[in-house]
């Protein structure tokens, strides 16, 4: 085993601590890899402060993950030593299910190993990106452009593909009109990503002040939440991002005939839905979860073309405290990265 620097999370309560992990020796199909940045996400405060349940501590969150290669495994042949590359938010999956025959391993049927907080094939607990290293099976690592701010690139591995899969999957492109309910961290990168697939994308926020944040970010058009009611179907897609209590039925009269809206962000809360804003126009509404390896690496080379990072505020290991509470105020646009250089 490799003893590993980390920043961890003793119990619900107390704030990060620095921490020594295990990583194991790279074998056959593995990578190892020295992490430069990693993001940080709504799931990794709410693991580590034990709201979802079933938190193993000592935690050691981050699923969004950048580095360099720093070791493979003699069977690996898709990356080498120096190689820049990315892990999202699973390291493992059964790969023998249909789910992960297409290529989603995120829907696995006997459920895929998270990056963090999960039981990896060794029966060892994994411990993700507020660290130092991390080895990984090779088909789960994905290609990096050097030449981005990598900082920034961070959380595409979560946030990027979150709003990507949806996108693609609900075939947005030009001539698409998209509404996007929300601008934080997955809000952002939807805006940007809708805009960039060609379609005609809407912001509606609770928040006029963001009207121009929206439209830096390649919005069209802005409408205020109290309004959606309003708004008359207008959408082909809306994506969801809200983690609180919405009005589901006012954003579902916005959508045109056979239109779809679909839910990324997780409400604690269960949310009033009343059927006939989906009776009367054949409407859908819809989740959605991550993305698959091959989508996520189709979503790491679209940004790397068209020059696509999220907005990044980047913060030491001993600021993640803050950084948590900070974001539960809002406080951040749109996303905060870590630089483990700290650590």
């Amino acid at each position: 085993m490799i003893k590993t620097k980390a920043y961890a999370a003793f119990d619900a309560k107390s704030p990060f601590k620095p921490h020594t992990i295990d990583r194991r020796e790279p074998g056959a199909s593995d990578v190892a890899i020295d992490i430069s940045y990693c993001g940080i996400c709504h799931s990794d405060l709410h693991t580590a402060r034990g709201e979802w349940g079933g938190t193993v501590f000592p935690c050691v969150p981050g699923h969004e993950i950048v580095g360099k290669v720093s070791k493979v495994g003699p069977s690996v042949t898709k990356f080498k030593v120096g190689d820049t590359v990315g892990v999202g938010c699973f390291v493992g999956s059964c790969g023998e299910c249909a789910r992960c025959k297409q290529g989603l391993e995120n829907y696995c049927e006997k459920g895929f190993v998270g990056t963090y907080n999960s039981k990896d094939s060794y029966g060892q607990t994994t411990y993700g990106g507020y660290s130092k290293a991390i080895v990984v099976p090779d088909r789960f690592v994905l290609r990096v452009d050097p030449k981005q701010k990598l900082e920034g690139v961070a959380p595409l591995l979560c946030a990027g593909i979150t709003t990507w899969s949806p996108l693609k999957h609900w075939k947005v492109g030009k001539g698409s009109k998209v509404g996007v309910l929300g601008l934080g961290g997955l809000g952002h990168m939807a805006v940007k990503l809708a805009s960039a697939l060609g379609a005609e994308v809407t912001l509606i926020s609770t928040s006029a002040s963001k009207k121009k944040d929206g439209e830096r970010l390649g919005a069209h058009d802005f409408i205020a939440t109290a309004d959606i009611g309003k708004a008359g179907p207008r959408f082909d897609v809306i994506i969801d991002t809200v983690s609180a209590r919405h009005d589901v039925s006012a954003m579902l009269s916005a959508l045109k005939f056979e239109g779809t809206a679909v839910m990324l962000g997780a409400s604690p809360e269960p949310l009033p839905l009343g059927p006939f804003p989906l009776i009367m126009g054949r409407r859908s509404l819809a989740g959605s979860l991550v993305g698959g390896i091959p989508e996520t690496q189709e979503m790491l080379d679209f940004c790397a073309a068209k020059n696509i990072t999220a907005d990044v505020e980047t913060v030491g290991v001993t600021k993640i405290d803050e950084a948590y509470e900070r974001m539960l105020k809002g406080d951040v646009r749109y996303r905060f990265s870590i630089d483990l250089a700290t650590l």
